[in-house]
Parts: structure tokens; sequence; C-alpha cells
């Protein structure tokens, strides 16, 4: 019998590729659900080697507020986003709407 994969394991093994997790993120953010978001960022934040730990700490975060951060609950603070997507080798960016009127 063939064994499967989880597929948060997949992912979780995809999204440590930085073209990877922001494809996926910038998806999330395509939804334009907040909460489709932070569930987006909290898996990529998972898939970094090294942990929570390690990532609160290239962050410049506590590791206590960075679990708050990508809580279901969380909303966090552009600053705080920012330094987290920097530690991830990730950048924030705003680009035109063309849909827009």
């Amino acid at each position: 019998m063939t064994r499967t994969r989880r597929y948060q394991d997949t992912l979780l093994a995809a999204l440590t590729d930085p073209a990877e997790a922001a494809a996926y993120l910038n998806a999330a953010l395509e939804d334009g659900d907040h909460d489709v978001f932070l569930l987006a960022l909290r898996n990529v934040a998972d898939a970094h080697p090294g942990g929570m730990t390690k990532l609160a700490q290239a962050a410049g975060l506590n590791r206590e507020s960075l679990y708050r951060t990508l809580s279901a609950s969380g909303n966090p603070e552009l600053k705080s986003l920012s330094r987290l997507l920097q530690a991830l080798g990730l950048k924030l960016a705003v680009e035109k709407n063309d849909s827009a009127a």
C-alpha cells in the first residue's frame, strides 16, 4: 500500500522556498479576506527553518507576540508585518489595481 503525505506537510515543504511563499501569500491577499491572509502567513511562518523562535529573533519580535500576531484573532501592525516578511526573505509591495474604477 502506498503511503501518502499529509497536505500540510507538503504545503510547508513547498513554502520553504521564498518564491513559492510569495506566490502563496499573494494568492491569499487576492482573496480579500483578512483571515485567509493570516492563515497563509501563519503557514509560511510555520515553514520557516528553525521554527518560530528563530523567526521571532530574526524579525526582532518577541516570540509570544509573534504567536499572538499570527493567531486566528491576530491583527498585525504594519511594522510587525514588515519585520516578519523581511525575516522570511519577503517584502511588502503595492501595485496599481487595474480593475478599480
